[in-house]
């Protein structure tokens, strides 16, 4: 990781054993293509400025503090100084405080990834025997430190050759699903459209491959700039075709590649009579007698 600049360097301990470590970003926007703000009358960029609500007069960054509305229209000012005074002090300890397996993890609460790595060789072998064992057992650990300025509950899980190292939402930030699926009505699904649904599922069976991931609005972005900038025009995307409505059973079929048209019972039940009755040999005579 001597290419980045670690974000967090500490230890990371469980009972009497530590090791140093240290963390590192995992995943960043910073490669998306930004785009300043311009004025359209001279083509120059514009800054943000902050506004009085009531005098409509700029305020200088040196006299804003942070407020709270305790009710409507009404604040208590905070001081960055009073910030500073309660933020916990942080002592560079990711503490293990507990183990639990890797199957009950929610990742509901995931919240920023941290790839996890020792800091020297003095801590490589205890970070080895850590990162082996929780690998062995198929569990993860649960610990707590304080990171940017803010108390974190950090899940950590073997990776490879190291460890990533996930901040936590905490409960009060994940809504409850409850809350989400309580209109989702309770349907058993059941016979043929269970078996196509089951079928389809099967021939769209693949792995795992971030790199397969085609992030389709960057590229358009990077196309629509380039093109500006030598002066053509892009050509106008094809409209999405959307499906209409139609009935589930018919729409599984055909994803399945199967034919909507069913022989109906009665015609069924022909075709098995005519299937019964044995064929008649060429020049064979009837040995029914003529009425009469």
């Amino acid at each position: 990781m001597a290419a980045h600049r670690a974000q967090w360097k500490g230890h990371i301990k469980i009972g009497e054993i530590s090791c140093g470590v240290g963390l590192y970003t995992a995943a960043s926007t910073s490669d998306r293509i930004s785009f300043r703000t311009i004025n359209k009358a001279t083509g120059n960029p514009v800054r943000r400025e902050f506004v009085d609500s009531e005098t409509d007069e700029t305020v200088e960054r040196e006299k804003q503090v942070k407020g709270f509305e305790i009710e409507s229209g009404e604040y208590i000012m905070i001081d960055p100084e009073e910030v500073t005074a309660v933020i916990p002090e942080s002592d560079k300890m990711l503490d293990i405080e507990a183990f639990l397996p890797s199957s009950e993890v929610d990742d509901v609460y995931f919240d920023k990834p941290y790839y996890l790595v020792p800091t020297d060789d003095v801590a490589e072998d205890s970070f080895a025997g850590l990162r082996d064992a929780m690998r062995k057992a198929d569990v993860t650990a649960i610990a707590r430190t304080v990171l940017f300025r803010r108390m974190r509950t950090v899940l950590i899980r073997a990776h490879g050759r190291g460890l990533i190292a996930t901040t936590l939402n905490f409960d009060y930030e994940v809504r409850s699903s409850k809350e989400a699926f309580k209109d989702v009505p309770e349907i058993k699904v059941e016979g043929e459209m269970l078996d196509l649904a089951k079928h389809i599922i099967g021939t769209k069976k693949g792995d795992f491959d971030p790199a397969t991931f085609d992030d389709r609005y960057e590229k358009a972005l990077t196309d629509l700039v380039k093109a500006k900038a030598e002066g053509r025009t892009l050509p106008k995307p094809k409209p999405v075709q959307v499906s209409k409505p139609n009935d589930l059973l018919k729409a599984l079929r055909e994803s399945a590649g199967m034919s909507d048209k069913r022989p109906t019972k009665q015609k069924t039940k022909a075709a098995n009579t005519n299937a019964a009755k044995p064929k008649k040999a060429p020049g064979a005579k009837s040995n029914r007698k003529k009425a009469g």
